[in-house]
């Protein structure tokens, strides 16, 4: 029996209008990775989270508990699950099951990421508790009203704490942003990069040279939607690394199999995992830049190869620091 997506829909849709997102998070575990970093609060520009990377974990989490009632008779009482949910947070005992490893992981790739914004000498703040999640999941599945509303509680942050820039982390965010919020809310006008799309505007200068080949697998969302191609490969390229591609890359870049790795678990691995097959055929040493793409295909891959952020590889070549330090120098 398939997994019902009315109720698990409306599970995600209930947290994100009473709880603020799809799966609430702590506020010191969506903002602990910024602990020592002493980043100024606020400002007119902003690294902007929208808590992707801190929620990948748990939302990995959730995924696997899916993929075991997929197809089960447990699937009939998830009707009961939603209506318990609007009075107990669910989502609480997926967080008791989160990788603390991914977690600490992800953290990790948004210490990266400012430090290598500061390095190119970039002035930005960040919102702390205010930097609340995007709303991204609500759209990909096609609940508008609900998105709406969240983007519109967004939006009101931003024009309270007086953001007029927006530095974002991963394609999803940066695509709800810059192409979606406009069409739902009059005279949204932040602009809004992505932080690879920054550095590669900057002349970086390289710490530690790459000298090594890796495998680029594109977000189809940067690829497809933003046409965030160039960047990284150059970012890359300029690190020492030799870029090498798949078959199926830039604007023709294959699935991750998310974001329905929620609702269909089995279908989502069955498309990771051919993403892997096309991947490993140039080479085991993989990048992505999107945290759904890198947890989608790590457990496709079994440990067959290695698959990392690119901000850990452009955190090697470009900073001087110890990143599980301060990102100050």
């Amino acid at each position: 029996m398939p997994l019902p997506i009315g109720p698990v829909l409306g599970i995600l849709s209930d947290n994100l209008k009473y709880r603020g997102s799809v799966l609430p998070l702590s506020k010191s575990r969506a903002t602990g990775w910024s602990k020592g970093l002493n980043i100024p609060s606020g400002g007119e520009t902003v690294l902007y989270t929208g808590q992707m990377y801190q929620l990948i974990p748990s939302i990995d989490a959730m995924a696997s508990q899916m993929a075991l009632f997929e197809n089960s008779v447990i699937t009939k009482l998830f009707g009961l699950g939603r209506f318990v949910n609007k009075f107990i947070n669910l989502a609480f005992f997926m967080s008791l099951t989160a990788s603390k490893a991914m977690q600490r992981e992800n953290d990790q790739v948004l210490r990266n990421i400012a430090g290598m914004l500061r390095k190119a000498d970039v002035e930005f703040g960040y919102l702390y508790d205010q930097d609340i999640y995007s709303g991204a999941l609500i759209y990909d599945e096609g609940m508008d009203e609900s998105f709406a509303s969240h983007a519109r509680r967004v939006s009101e942050m931003f024009r309270r704490n007086g953001v007029r820039r927006v530095i974002t982390v991963d394609p999803h965010t940066t695509n709800i942003l810059r192409d979606v919020y406009p069409k739902f809310i009059k005279d949204f006008d932040i602009e809004v990069k992505s932080y690879l799309e920054v550095l590669a505007e900057k002349n970086l200068s390289v710490v530690r040279e790459q000298n090594k080949g890796l495998v680029i697998h594109d977000s189809c969302v940067y690829a497809r939607y933003e046409g965030i191609i160039e960047q990284p490969r150059r970012l890359l390229t300029s690190a020492g690394v030799t870029v090498k591609e798949p078959e199926l890359h830039g604007r023709s870049t294959y699935c991750c199999g998310g974001p329905i790795e929620s609702l269909f678990p089995g279908k989502a691995h069955e498309i990771s995992k051919n993403r892997v097959d096309q991947l490993r055929e140039e080479g085991e040493n993989i990048v992505t830049m999107c945290p759904i793409c890198q947890v989608n295909l790590r457990k496709a891959a079994e440990g067959s190869c290695r698959i990392n952020d690119i901000s850990e590889v452009l955190a090697d070549a470009y900073l001087s620091w110890d990143s599980s330090a301060d990102a100050s120098g």
